[in-house]
């Protein structure tokens, strides 16, 4: 079996703290592998809310997720606080591909990493549609090339 990447804090842009909640424990006594899927989604919403103005109640475009996967090195569990790191790593005219990652409070390597695609759309037709300039912009400072990290 390939040995997977290393996902480390150095290698995110951006870092959302999130609250680990009693019910995100399954029966096992870790956070439930859908529950991450929550996080990730929770960090860029975050993210492109405050830096980009997207207007989840009443704006014209919207993101939706077309597309997503995690892969989970170590488990994590109510009450850790963790930080989800989120970079961007393919910028398109109506799409982005986000690589997210899940670190303990304070430690440089990912308990999980995972990626999703979202497709911006406009509200009223659902169809494809040009990223907004002030989400661009908010987009352009999370990229990273593909060169730098391999």
């Amino acid at each position: 079996m390939a040995q997977l990447p290393e996902h480390r804090r150095a290698d995110y842009r951006h870092f959302q703290p999130i609250t680990t909640r009693w019910h995100d424990n399954d029966i096992y006594g870790h956070v439930n592998n859908v529950t991450y899927y929550g996080f990730f989604d929770s960090a860029v919403n975050a993210y492109l809310i405050r830096e980009g103005g997207l207007d989840i109640h009443d704006g014209e475009v919207v993101g939706f997720v077309v597309s997503s996967s995690c892969d989970y090195f170590a488990s994590i569990a109510f009450p850790e606080p963790i930080e989800v790191g989120l970079r961007v790593d393919r910028l398109g005219n109506s799409s982005v591909q986000y690589e997210l990652a899940i670190f303990r409070q304070g430690e440089e390597e990912a308990c999980a990493a995972g990626r999703f695609v979202h497709v911006f759309v406009e509200r009223a037709s659902n169809r494809p549609t040009p990223i907004p300039a002030r989400l661009r912009a908010a987009l352009e400072a999370l990229l990273v090339e593909t060169e730098a990290r391999t």
